[in-house]
């Protein structure tokens, strides 16, 4: 077995073998969306996307609106990319300037991933505050890079994107609806919206018991949409007892799971998941998610309508924008300091 740089290497409490228990029986729910097509049976399946958001924080949907074709050829297109020499994709390779497009140094607090990403914001330019300092209010354009080859990789990932983002919306007004809310509450929240949509592909690993894909942690965003192939290796943090969970691939399901916004927003009732990848010594494995993302100018916080006397607020608000950048610093390469974290904003009491 070869040597592992160090950098990859995972402290023994987060490497594969730990908390998980293999052959769990339970499993994230797998919804069907078609049944939104009948109006018996509407309510049940917002009340199931609750549940699985509140237990959870994952759920899959299959017959979700995303075509097959479009997401076939974005698997197809972005394959042929990585399978590129170095000399072509480090031509497209992100800085810490420009926070999009090629990418084989991520970290995951402050532990290098066994993958390579290429990046892109949903809408393109994109405005980004331009530093992480809270008094600091000026703001910069960031524009996405794209390859010359493949030919067609702009136009397909901007037409899986697009579908992505059409079914983002519709799954959040379901989970306004499943807490009572109109369904058209947090519209307002992504006039300029950050979201982007990522390609990660993990190598075999010659040390998958020493390293992860993607080490344990939470997603930033609102929701995430996740296209997995047939590989596997995403694992889900159970939140009664922080046991790790495997999630099935599904034929043309999506993964889809609960951000730290969503958290916040909803003072804990839904769930932020810790989630992270496992890989192997023998297959490739592509993934594909959407992040639906707030503007940069949206103070996230706990909604008033979901506040009580006996349900405080259990967060301080934080400017979204300033938060991401933030965070994607600590993405680009190891700081000698922990990354900021939504536990960050915890109201102590």
């Amino acid at each position: 077995m070869e040597d592992l740089d160090p950098t990859f290497i995972q402290a023994p409490e987060h490497r594969s073998d730990s908390n998980s228990i293999p052959n769990q029986p339970e499993e994230i729910p797998v919804i069907d969306l078609s049944r939104l097509n009948n109006p018996e049976d509407i309510q049940n399946v917002i009340s199931e996307i609750g549940d699985a958001c509140e237990k959870w924080g994952f759920f899959q949907v299959i017959n979700h609106g995303v075509p097959c074709d479009a997401r076939k050829r974005v698997e197809e297109t972005v394959k042929m990319f990585f399978d590129l020499p170095m000399e072509e994709k480090i031509k497209v390779k992100r800085d810490e300037v420009n926070p999009v497009g090629y990418h084989d140094g991520e970290h995951t607090k402050n532990v290098r991933d066994w993958k390579e990403v290429f990046d892109i914001y949903f809408k393109d330019p994109m405005v980004i505050p331009s530093s992480t300092d809270p008094e600091d209010e000026g703001l910069r354009v960031v524009y996405n890079k794209w390859p010359q080859f493949p030919f067609d990789f702009r136009e397909a990932c901007q037409e899986y994107a697009g579908h992505a983002e059409k079914l983002a919306f519709r799954l959040l007004e379901l989970i306004s609806l499943s807490l009572g809310l109109p369904k058209e509450r947090f519209h307002d929240y992504f006039k300029e919206q950050m979201s982007f949509f990522r390609i990660n592909r993990y190598p075999p690993c010659p040390r998958p018991d020493l390293a992860l894909g993607v080490g344990h942690h939470k997603d930033a965003d609102v929701i995430s949409l996740l296209a997995q192939d047939e590989v596997g290796g995403l694992q889900v943090s159970r939140r009664s007892d922080g046991v790790w969970f495997p999630i099935r691939p599904v034929p043309n399901a999506l993964v889809i799971n609960i951000g730290n916004c969503m958290e916040v927003w909803t003072n804990d009732k839904y769930w932020s998941a810790e989630h992270r990848v496992v890989v192997n010594s023998t297959r490739e494995r592509y993934s594909i998610p959407f992040f639906l993302l707030p503007s940069h100018d949206v103070e996230v916080k706990p909604l008033e309508e979901l506040l009580s006397p006996e349900n405080p607020p259990r967060y301080k608000g934080y400017k979204w924008g300033k938060f991401y950048v933030s965070r994607n610093r600590s993405d680009f390469k190891k700081l000698e300091i922990q990354n900021i974290q939504i536990d960050d904003f915890k109201v102590i009491t």
